[in-house]
């Protein structure tokens, strides 16, 4: 479609302000970013959607529109909702770089610019599809009760008789049909996210169809959600059928990794292996709606993030807990709006590696926590949204607000525990990961002030390292593995470890070797008896006194007093890494 249909059409609410001469420009797809540097995320011909979240000062619109345009997307589309009039800074910019500019009323949700391009540019759907589309549009741009994925859900089970759900890559349900109570218990759910993970890394063309059970055996056929703002494939993925590929293609150009962990999915309970052409197109017209409501969702995390990097860069930067204080004041009522106490806060610390370093881990790990950090038994989103998740270079951070503990939980677990976190997302998020990456992730205890909260990090992050040096794909640790000097001791450097255990050790393996006096082995057993000497010497069949000449003989060959607390400890750390 050209650019000048755009402003034919009175609902889209768009008001030219720049680049009439350019106005026959082919729009190719559409994509909703409020990133300062969305140029990764780009591939040409995008009508590019902004609510202007970017924009600190005047001086952030040059860089932003030469990034576009050097991309070659279509046009910009700014609202107007959080600034008002769109900036002169940035019509001077889009001037300059001869990008056209439309004004966004602030009435009109992006949604409803986005369908309307994904309809242009896919075609004429079926008759059934466009029928769904039609009546989906009134009612998910209507505002927040329109209903979410639930509508659509619920328009294929009354008009085609398919039960559908909507899963996270974790095998969360995010949405069913409002007709039906959901009849996918959370091990099924599960399995159908593994088995679509799996599928997708495999580059196997979708539907991917799956068959659970036996007695009866239910059939599904799962599609994949791919929102407009992140859109990978890997070599070989699946191409839908022609109406819809003419949009899918624009975005199918990136490495499947970025958002396979994240990504959300259309399980279908049928078997589309002999469906027509038009029915497949009806499938993937749906998933395109879906993918706008993610969309959406994904924009309204932006403040959410916003404020989790402001406290993050305030934490690690040692700043007052006054001031941290007082941004955690302004992050509650938006992560926890309605509640009247003060929450307490835990710290959550992810990290992706694939094998071969080519996709940046920070954003990926991001994605992952937004969608994971929820109960895995609940649905619906609003989970979701109490959270905000930062990414600082290889590794994301969430910042979890809890409600107050009232006294009658005293003394009881709170939060997340990363024992229950590891079983809901182990398996699936396995076969996501293939055989060429990893996903560790720390939770801290939970804390009750801004001075814990750097703490808290720092016991996130050392829980981080605790799992990463466990074996396995998927691994977690939490607060309470920390309080074992064993688990930290693989992360003390390997020259530091062989310095430590030498200046401490040496002295003795070298007498024990001239002497035979077992000097080693008396410091083990002496150390294990928590220092008695009755229960040393009956260990050892010795008398006490021969057990007080060894020990003499250890504190003379290396300085040290095993009457000390401190000394005890070097000496059981030194054996412990030897």
């Amino acid at each position: 479609m050209r650019l000048r249909a755009l402003l034919d059409t009175d609902a889209l609410g768009l008001r030219l302000l720049g680049g009439e001469d350019e106005l026959d420009r082919t729009v190719r797809g559409v994509m909703t970013t409020d990133l300062r540097d969305p140029s990764r995320y780009l591939s040409g011909g995008e009508l590019v959607l902004t609510g202007l979240a970017w924009r600190r000062d005047a001086a952030d619109s040059e860089p932003f529109v030469r990034i576009l345009a050097q991309a070659g997307v279509a046009a910009l589309a700014a609202g107007e909702a959080e600034l008002g009039d769109v900036p002169d800074d940035l019509v001077a910019a889009c001037a300059r770089h001869r990008l056209p500019l439309f004004a966004v009323h602030e009435s009109v949700a992006f949604a409803t610019i986005t369908e309307h391009v994904v309809r242009q540019v896919s075609g004429e759907r079926a008759g059934d599809l466009a029928a769904v589309v039609d009546r989906h549009r009134r009612m998910m741009t209507s505002g927040p009760a329109g209903g979410g994925p639930e509508v659509v859900l619920d328009l294929l089970r009354s008009d085609l008789d398919l039960r559908a759900w909507v899963l996270s890559p974790a095998g969360r349900m995010i949405a069913g049909p409002k007709e039906t109570a959901p009849v996918l218990p959370s091990d099924v759910c599960a399995q159908l996210a593994a088995e679509h993970l799996a599928a997708t890394r495999a580059g196997r063309r979708a539907p991917h169809r799956v068959t659970l059970g036996t007695s009866p055996a239910r059939t599904f056929s799962l599609f994949p959600v791919r929102s407009w703002g992140h859109r990978p494939a890997a070599a070989g993925a699946e191409r839908p059928p022609q109406a819809a590929r003419d949009v899918r293609d624009v975005r199918d150009v990136r490495d499947v990794r970025e958002t396979v962990l994240s990504d959300w999915l259309l399980a279908v309970e049928a078997d589309a292996g002999d469906w027509a052409e038009e029915r497949l197109d009806l499938l993937y017209g749906v998933t395109q709606l879906i993918a706008v409501e993610r969309d959406r969702r994904d924009a309204a995390r932006t403040v959410r993030r916003r404020l989790a990097q402001e406290i993050l860069e305030l934490v690690q930067a040692g700043a007052a807990p006054a001031e941290i204080a007082a941004r955690l004041r302004v992050a509650a009522p938006v992560l926890l709006p309605g509640l009247g106490a003060a929450p307490h806060w835990q710290v959550v610390v992810a990290r992706v590696e694939w094998e071969d370093g080519q996709v940046p881990p920070g954003p990926v790990a991001q994605a992952l926590l937004e969608e994971i950090l929820v109960d895995p038994l609940s649905t619906g989103p609003e989970h979701s949204d109490r959270i905000a998740v930062a990414h600082t270079g290889d590794e994301a951070i969430a910042l979890v607000p809890l409600p107050a503990v009232s006294s009658e939980h005293d003394g009881s677990e709170t939060g997340i525990l990363a024992d229950a976190l590891l079983q809901a997302v182990r398996a699936p998020l396995a076969a996501g990961l293939d055989d060429d990456g990893r996903v560790t992730l720390g939770v801290s205890a939970a804390v009750h002030s801004a001075e814990g909260l750097r703490g808290a990090l720092e016991e996130a992050r050392h829980a981080r390292r605790v799992a990463a040096a466990r074996p396995g794909r998927v691994c977690a640790a939490g607060h309470q593995e920390l309080a074992s000097h064993v688990l930290l001791l693989p992360f003390v450097p390997d020259d530091v470890r062989r310095a430590f255990t030498a200046r401490l050790l040496d002295p003795l393996h070298d007498y024990d070797r001239r002497h035979r006096a077992e000097l080693i082995p008396t410091l083990e057993a002496f150390l294990d008896c928590d220092g008695s000497w009755t229960r040393c010497a009956t260990r050892l069949h010795l008398h006490v006194n021969t057990l007080r000449y060894r020990v003499g003989r250890i504190e003379q060959l290396t300085g040290r007093d095993l009457s000390r607390l401190e000394d005890k400890l070097d000496f059981f750390l030194a054996l412990r890494m030897s």
